[in-house]
């Protein structure tokens, strides 16, 4: 089979092409711009691009213009590195869970693992927000808003971390 302006099409050289298929069944291939796999992912074009330098994102075959032509499986990756992003995954997870699934051999338990690590970096920066959140509260309670240049905020920033 080879792809035709966006379609199947079967060889007219072989019989068993009616039986597989179908006589005059074709199926629609969707073509995406790179443009649209943007809206369609909510993802900016350079960060498509960006990821398909690192190797996230496969490099798409081109038109005979040169330009990015994309397919469904480009739009399913791109949401999966989308939705990991979103969840916080780091690149390098991103890219090692997307190698057990490129492998065809992962297992619930690997995935599960790279999820569970992740869990522990997660809780980790809620308990360090958490530390910044009363420390901002504790600053800005000394702080009684008024028109004066001394601000003990300004003063608590400039003071921390000097020993």
């Amino acid at each position: 089979m080879r792809i035709v302006y966006g379609y199947y099409e079967t060889c007219t050289n072989y019989r068993i092409k009616d039986y597989v298929m179908g006589a005059n069944e074709h199926r629609r291939v969707e073509r995406l711009t790179t443009g649209v796999l943007s809206k369609r992912t909510g993802c900016n074009i350079e960060t498509i691009r960006y990821y398909e330098r690192i190797g996230l994102m496969p490099p798409p075959p081109r038109t005979e213009g040169g330009h990015r032509d994309y397919d469904e499986g480009h739009l399913r990756r791109l949401a999966f590195v989308r939705r990991g992003r979103q969840l916080g995954f780091t690149l390098d997870q991103i890219r090692g869970l997307l190698k057990l699934v490129d492998g065809g051999d992962f297992t619930c338990g690997e995935v599960q693992r790279i999820t569970l690590s992740h869990m522990e970096d997660v809780r980790a920066k809620i308990a360090d927000l958490r530390k910044m959140e009363r420390v901002l509260k504790e600053m800005a309670a000394q702080c009684a808003g008024g028109d004066v240049p001394e601000c003990p905020v300004i003063d608590v920033m400039f003071s921390s971390g000097v020993r």
